[in-house]
This record gives structure tokens, C-alpha cells and sequence, in this order.
């Protein structure tokens, strides 16, 4: 059970998939998306998971704060019996390209907090966990805001958001980075507390070489895009699930 439990907080952080990052160093596109900021939330969520044949559940938090100038997130992972088994936030900037984070930290369970941090002053990237580092050139999400920056490309161009699509974003970790690419599949409809959602389904596979996570997202464009599902799948098809159930605090455009 306590290996089980160890391998959920590594996967199942909202928001913050755990997906291997390729060499460092390697230089990086700065694609500049138009984007709209969702109102700020909070948001509740069931997870359900299966690791080594063994069915573990648990429940999910996130916070999502943002301003004109700022913003944050905030989410905790607990499972049942052991408590809070995982901890990530990001928060910085509002810039042109859409989100600018400042600090991403992450507390997994019985391990050290890790955090990773955007040099916004010398233009670098820097991790607690290595000596790596990366050019900051517009753009740089990190595994907790990137879904938010992904939420914000999808409101301000939700008829481009179309089945085939792909959106790239320069995605850093808790060692190091690497270029995601999302593909949005098709719109599925999602059973939640709340109702059925319609929702549209994007997906983040592992690069080609690699036996990582691969990540489907769920968003709502009837809930201003919120994430209403998650899943982290792993090669063994052992996986980490997050439904939403409950929205509140929603503050009004």
C-alpha cells in the first residue's frame, strides 16, 4: 500500500503531470497564443485510481486566484487514511503572452519540497533539483499553470479549438523542460454532480522515445473551461483519475 500511495502523489496532482523532460538547454519556441483568464475558482475534485492492482481513492483541491496583474494556483492531493500526499503552486505575472510564473513549487508525499524559478530579472529558468537552466523567451509555463494557460488559449479562441489541433508550450518541471504539444480530440460529454458537461478532450502524450505518463484533460466550455476531468495513464495502463465535483467562489467577469 505505501508503495501504491508514494507512486498516486507522484501522478495525481491537478494540473501537474509528471511527464520526463527532454535535455536541457535545448533551445525553445516562444509562441505568443491570444488569451482570456478564467474567473477565478475553487474547485473540488474526486480521484479515483488503480496502482500495482491495488484501487486507491482520495480527493482533490485547487484554488485558481487572478487579477489584472496576478495570479495563483494552489492545489492539494488527499488520499484516504493518509491525509494531504501531495502540494503544488504557481503564481507570478500576467503578461503578453498570457501567464509569466514566478515560482512553482512542489511537495510531494514524505519527499522535499522542490521549486522551480523564472528569473524574470536575468531571463532564466533555475531548479531547486539540478543545474539546469533555460532562456527565458515569452511564454514559459511550469506543470501547475500550464493547464490554466491552456484554459485561457482555449476561451480566447474556442472555434480554433477544433478536433486536430495542436497548441505547443514550453512546459518546465521540478529538474527540467521540454515543449508540450496538446492535441484537441473531440467533444465527449462528462457525468459529474453537477450535470453532465459537455467537454472537450485534449490529449498530452509522452515524447515518441520515451515510457512516460500520458495526460487527457476534460474542459467545459459551458463552465468557462474549467477542468471537469483528468487522467494520468501510465505504460502499465495503471492511472490517477480527477473528476470535478463542485465549483464555488466563482467570481463574475
Amino acid at each position: 500500500m505505501t508503495l501504491s500511495l508514494l507512486r498516486l502523489s507522484m501522478a495525481a496532482a491537478l494540473c501537474c503531470s509528471m511527464l520526463t523532460a527532454s535535455a536541457a538547454g535545448t533551445d525553445h519556441p516562444a509562441t505568443k497564443y491570444k488569451t482570456d483568464l478564467p474567473p477565478s475558482a475553487d474547485l473540488n475534485y474526486a480521484i479515483q485510481a488503480k496502482q500495482s492492482g491495488i484501487t486507491l481513492g482520495g480527493e482533490g483541491s485547487v484554488k485558481w486566484q487572478v487579477d489584472d496583474k496576478h495570479f495563483s494556483v494552489n492545489s492539494e492531493t488527499r488520499a484516504m487514511l493518509f491525509g494531504k500526499i501531495l502540494e503544488s503552486s504557481s503564481e507570478g505575472a500576467i503578461d503578453s503572452y498570457g501567464l509569466a510564473p514566478a515560482q512553482f513549487i512542489n511537495k510531494r508525499f514524505r519527499k522535499e519540497a522542490t521549486t522551480t524559478t523564472f528569473h524574470r530579472d536575468n531571463g532564466t529558468i533555475s531548479f531547486s533539483e539540478s543545474n539546469e537552466s533555460y532562456r527565458l523567451k515569452g511564454g514559459e509555463q511550469d506543470r501547475t499553470s500550464i493547464i490554466w494557460q491552456l484554459i485561457s488559449v482555449a476561451r480566447a479562441a474556442p472555434h480554433q479549438f477544433k478536433p486536430g489541433s495542436d497548441w505547443t508550450f514550453f512546459v518546465a518541471g521540478m529538474r527540467d523542460a521540454e515543449a508540450w504539444t496538446f492535441k484537441v480530440i473531440n467533444t465527449e460529454k462528462i457525468k459529474t454532480p453537477m450535470g453532465e458537461l459537455d467537454a472537450i478532450h485534449i490529449f498530452k502524450a509522452p515524447p515518441p522515445d520515451a515510457k512516460d505518463q500520458q495526460l487527457d484533460i476534460w474542459l467545459a466550455p459551458s463552465l468557462e473551461w474549467y477542468p471537469v476531468r483528468l487522467r494520468f495513464t501510465d505504460p502499465n495502463k495503471d492511472f490517477v483519475e480527477q473528476t470535478l465535483q463542485q465549483v464555488s467562489n466563482k467570481a463574475g467577469k
